[in-house]
């Protein structure tokens, strides 16, 4: 049996700025795990979807997603929305309102 290769690939979202979700980051092997590693510091989710990261991966950074990716990467937002929904809302320090 064939060991799969990681592989990653990060997005975001800013509709301000772009009409699509944007590549910041992707890669395989140790990219994709120091990909993970950062958003695994920083407290973003990871959502497991090899075909999505390899289409990603395949686009390139800085790059929007294509509409015939819109729907799996809807999956994913609407993944992380859900988690945000689940996670206690707190405001950063100097941002509580009660200084």
């Amino acid at each position: 049996m064939e060991k799969r290769r990681e592989i990653a690939a990060a997005l975001r979202y800013n509709p301000e700025e772009h009409n699509a979700p944007v590549v910041v980051a992707a890669g395989r092997g140790d990219l994709a795990k120091k990909i993970k590693e950062i958003a695994r510091e920083h407290n973003i989710p990871i959502y497991e979807d090899e075909a999505l990261a390899d289409a990603l991966v395949k686009l390139g950074v800085q790059v929007e997603i294509p509409p015939e990716l819109y729907q799996a990467v809807a999956c994913v937002l609407a993944h992380v929305a859900r988690l945000d929904q689940k996670a206690p809302f707190t405001l950063p320090p100097g941002r509580r309102g009660d200084q």
